[in-house]
């Protein structure tokens, strides 16, 4: 098979995107193509003052170098499938609402229309890369759709290449990752485009890094990576509420069980709860396939990792009611941060969400802060969170404010949802004199100096910090 030299990749999302923008800056010799439906996503990436569609630290620098040399982003989806040799498929693979599976199992709706897409269109052999995260054995189904109907004398090689990016240092995840995982059937032609995909990587990703694997245990690995990483959240979470209960610091005892060196010290920082694309959706994906599979049991101990968290989120606005003397009833609440993390503007299955709706459920009035979160994307999701609420209503009973200082005047109350540095910066003593008094603090990301806050005024809650010795 000779080399690659025309790349397409079908989703401008927050994986395609940065994923394929970092191919081209370290492949130059490599065209590179972006394609979407979306007209809008695409003018983004094509933006001349490069106000791109995502928030990634460094997204934009690589973009910068890359774009109009090799770099294109494009919605001529048909003409970017007639000219590539290999084809990312990056879109979209929500939990199902509805239907067999609700709940739980993903929704392929737009990985099967990209596969019958590149099918109806190609005019010449492909390579064909699942980055989507997707269940077991989809691969069999895209191949089954692009053999049944490929035009005569065009071959597809199937390939799985699950990304393992962290929001917030997804840049530094690709251009340093900890590994590449290439999973391929192992026939002479799936190791055959399994090395082509290693040789584009391998431009500057140390070939010890690339593992090539089957391809049903590639796209296991992905689910199995990301059900152990929350896994290990909602286990210090649990720990969390043990020891608020009894006068422990959660800080102090995962630290001590991080030195051990068989555990280590990553994922084992209490919060409010995990969020995001991948965590959530891939465990309660791994649920159903271990039902699907008959295994009750198993189906069941993972389920438990998504409870854990739900509880973790319930529990802290529980407590922000419970301190704040039974009711919140009427209350402003100030709700620092709305991205289910810092450094990305990301906010699916963000803890913040579920905080919001039930505060607003108490009938509290609600301020909301975020750096990066657009107001749109903040009224979408407390729209969807609360559904039987008309927009204007909502609209009474939450304000957007444009800087932390501004989201905290007049509040009893101040909730820190998201750990964005500059909250640590945030100068307390002049926020205390602008809030009603007695004035409360919920730190639900360890975040803020307990003590100093305490001397200036505040009434201070930490996740995970028992107060009662």
């Amino acid at each position: 098979m000779p080399a690659v030299t025309r790349v397409c990749c079908i989703g401008a999302g927050y994986v395609g995107g940065p994923t394929c923008a970092v191919i081209a800056l370290k492949c130059p010799h490599i065209k590179v193509t972006i394609v979407d439906l979306n007209q809008s996503r695409i003018d983004a990436w094509n933006s001349p003052n490069y106000n791109l569609p995502i928030y990634e630290p460094g997204l934009e620098d690589v973009v910068r170098q890359a774009r109009d040399r090799n770099l294109f982003f494009t919605t001529d989806i048909d003409r970017s499938i007639q000219e590539a040799d290999l084809i990312f498929v990056s879109v979209n693979t929500p939990t199902k609402k509805s239907g067999v599976g609700a709940g739980f199992a993903a929704d392929l709706n737009y990985v099967e229309s990209a596969t019958r897409r590149i099918a109806k269109v190609a005019t010449s052999n492909k390579i064909v890369v699942e980055k989507s995260t997707v269940p077991c054995r989809t691969a069999e189904s895209m191949r089954t759709i692009l053999e049944a109907n490929s035009r005569p004398n065009c071959r597809f090689d199937i390939l799985s290449n699950p990304e393992f990016l962290a929001e917030g240092t997804a840049i530094n995840d690709l251009f340093k990752p900890d590994r590449v995982l290439i999973g391929s059937l192992q026939t002479p032609e799936g190791i055959t485009a399994s090395n082509a995909l290693v040789e584009i990587y391998a431009n500057w990703i140390p070939k010890e890094r690339i593992l090539t694997v089957g391809l049903w245990s590639s796209e296991l690995s992905k689910l199995a990576a990301n059900a152990m990483l929350a896994q290990r959240i909602s286990s210090v979470n649990a720990l969390s509420a043990i020891c608020e209960a009894t006068g422990a610091n959660i800080d102090e005892v995962a630290h001590a069980v991080g030195y051990d060196s068989r555990i280590g010290p990553r994922f084992l920082r209490a919060s409010v709860g995990f969020g995001g694309s991948c965590f959530q959706k891939d465990i309660l994906n791994l649920v159903y396939l271990s039902e699907s599979l008959h295994l009750p049991e198993v189906a069941e101990y993972w389920k438990q990792v998504v409870v854990m968290n739900e509880y973790q989120k319930r529990r802290f606005s529980k407590t922000v009611v419970d301190t704040l003397f039974n009711t919140i009833t009427g209350k402003r609440i100030a709700v620092l941060g709305f991205a289910f993390k810092a450094d990305t503007g990301d906010t699916r299955e963000s803890a913040a969400i579920t905080l919001v709706r039930d505060f607003l459920l108490e009938k509290a009035h609600v301020s909301i802060y975020d750096p990066q979160v657009e107001h749109t994307q903040i009224w979408t999701d407390l729209s969807d969170a609360l559904p039987l609420v008309p927009l204007h209503n909502l609209q009474k009973q939450v304000d957007i404010a444009s800087s932390a200082f501004d989201c905290c005047k007049n509040a009893e109350a101040v909730v820190i949802a998201t750990e964005w540095r500059e909250f640590r910066e945030i100068d307390w003593e002049a926020v205390y004199r602008g809030m009603n008094k007695p004035a409360f603090v919920f730190d639900g990301r360890l975040l803020v100096d307990a003590q100093k806050l305490r001397s200036i005024g505040f009434k201070v809650t930490v996740i995970g910090r028992g107060e009662r010795f």
